[in-house]
C-alpha cells in the first residue's frame, strides 16, 4: 500500500496537523516506509507459532506478605504539632 500526498493532506487534516509541502512529501516518504515494514511483517507465517504476552518467559519471584517493620505510630504522634484520637489535626483549608 502506498499513501498519496493527498492521503497525506487528508490524515494531516484528521489530526489536525499543519504540514507544509515539504513536511507533505517528507511525512509521506515515512508513512509509506512504516507501512512497507508493516506488510513484511504480515507476510511471515505465524501460524504454528503461539500468542505470547512477553518475548522472554519470565516468573517473578514474590516474596511471603509478612509484618517486618515495629509499629513507630505513637513515636511519629509525638512529633505532630497536633493530634486527636490517633488522627493528625491540620489547619482548614477550604472555606
Amino acid at each position: 500500500m502506498s499513501l498519496s500526498l493527498e492521503d497525506v493532506t487528508r490524515i494531516a487534516l484528521l489530526s489536525r496537523i499543519e504540514l507544509s509541502a515539504g513536511e507533505r512529501e517528507n511525512t509521506r516518504e515515512q508513512l509509506n516506509g512504516i507501512l512497507g515494514f508493516i506488510e513484511q511483517l504480515q507476510a511471515v507465517d505465524t501460524s504454528g507459532i503461539a500468542p505470547m504476552s512477553h518475548a522472554v518467559d519470565v516468573v517473578q519471584r514474590l516474596r511471603p506478605d509478612i509484618v517486618t517493620e515495629t509499629d513507630r505510630r505513637a513515636d511519629f504522634q509525638a512529633l505532630a504539632p497536633e493530634t486527636e484520637a490517633g488522627l493528625y489535626l491540620v489547619p482548614q483549608v477550604i472555606e
